[in-house]
């Protein structure tokens, strides 16, 4: 990397991961540990399959096409793919995504926040913090160029602290292992499907583009601007956030193995919550909350952006300018915002999961086998999974 500086390069590797690390990665490698017990080898086999190679790929096909999402959808044709596009957008955005993330700090931080025991007062209590957590969120946002330089140098270094301190405490305290019923091949099966709830396939295709935009913007220059060569960092970069992420997980995952007993029916923020004062008691807790908080503050920030940018160049067609529409983009995120996680969580386990990640999937890899093989096929393998996922799904509920 002649070009970039090593630093540079480990600054843009760190905002991704903590661009795709957010509420989902948080709790759901602990349910791995929590449900598999000494099978979670297995059980993190399968997350990792969907939680980390999904993301490569998803990568990997957006630098194929040059951060170019509407062309990457449009291979299915223009209508069908700019409304497939539009269910991935509102998905990441303000249906699931950003929700999440403003749901799961607050469950984090409500025990040190003054009154939130009172059931009258805790709907005021989710309103007002989301209402500081998305203004914070504009207030970082705002400035699209500075994105990579807040995720990687700031937020970033604290959130990979902050879970270093409470895996590190949480192996060497550890003690018995869950007891769990669940077989090899169950633990692996039922995992693989959780890594999908974490959606960073979706958060990886869209972070790549504005990703490619920002380093455009940011490092072209400097870099005797070409497609190969952005292309080359935003693959090195990328594979530094997603190895990172790996071995987050395969962390967090040995924490709820270890210590997530009488935990199996526990609400999935309820579970980080818990685990974190088990190993590090209240003082302890709160520092976990304010990585929780970082973890969620740097997903919403990418998220945001990502989602502004739609609706400044696909959906206004450049009617409405950047700031503005990222306004938008956090003024329909407030309702569900305030829900709670409980109610955010069940959205992200329906339909739109269970029978449009799988789509996304067959679409991901029918545009790399296009660009790299010149395969021509991609509606009717897509069409054949939407099929096939209806039926489980219904054979599911």
């Amino acid at each position: 990397m002649r070009y970039v500086s090593r630093s540079h390069l480990i600054s843009i590797g760190l905002a991704i991961f903590s661009m795709l690390f957010g509420a989902g990665n948080l709790i759901y490698p602990l349910m791995v540990g929590v449900t598999s017990g000494a099978q979670t080898p297995f059980g993190l086999l399968g997350f990792l399959l969907t939680s980390v190679f999904l993301p490569v790929a998803g990568l990997i096909a957006m630098i194929l096409f040059e951060g170019n999402y509407s062309e990457f959808f449009n291979r299915l044709g223009r209508w069908p793919g700019q409304a497939f596009l539009f269910v991935c957008m509102a998905g990441i955005g303000p249906i699931i995504g950003i929700p999440r993330t403003v749901t799961l700090s607050h469950t984090m931080i409500a025990p040190f926040i003054p009154f939130t025991s009172l059931q009258a007062m805790d709907y005021y209590s989710c309103f007002l913090f989301a209402l500081v957590f998305l203004t914070i969120t504009f207030l970082v946002t705002f400035k699209e160029n500075r994105i990579i330089d807040i995720l990687g140098y700031i937020i970033s270094p604290l959130l990979i602290t902050s879970l270093l301190i409470i895996i590190a405490e949480g192996i060497f305290s550890a003690h018995e292992v869950v007891t769990s019923d669940v077989t090899a091949a169950q633990a692996f099966c039922t995992n693989l499907l959780r890594g999908y709830e974490t959606l960073d396939l979706l958060a990886c295709i869209f972070f790549s583009s504005i990703l490619i935009h920002i380093l455009k913007n940011t490092i072209g220059s400097k870099i005797s601007y070409s497609h190969n060569a952005l292309a080359l960092i935003g693959f090195k970069a990328g594979t530094i956030g997603v190895s990172i992420l790996g071995v987050i997980y395969i962390g967090l995952s040995l924490l709820g193995m270890y210590h997530g007993h009488g935990l199996e029916n526990a609400n999935a923020g309820e579970i980080l919550q818990i685990i974190s004062y088990k190993i590090l008691g209240r003082h302890g807790a709160l520092l976990i909350g304010t990585a929780v908080l970082m973890a969620c503050l740097s997903t919403a920030i990418a998220l945001s952006a990502v989602f502004a940018e739609y609706i400044q160049y696909t959906l206004s067609r450049n009617k409405i300018g950047y700031v503005p529409a990222l306004v938008i983009t956090l003024l329909l995120c407030l309702p569900l915002s305030t829900f709670g996680l409980t109610q955010v969580l069940s959205l992200t386990a329906g339909p739109m999961l269970y029978i449009g990640y799988p789509m996304l999937i067959t679409l991901t890899f029918c545009n790399i086998a296009n660009k790299l093989f010149g395969f021509v096929w991609v509606r009717l393998p897509v069409l054949l999974t939407l099929i096939i996922a209806v039926i489980s799904y219904m054979e599911f509920i």
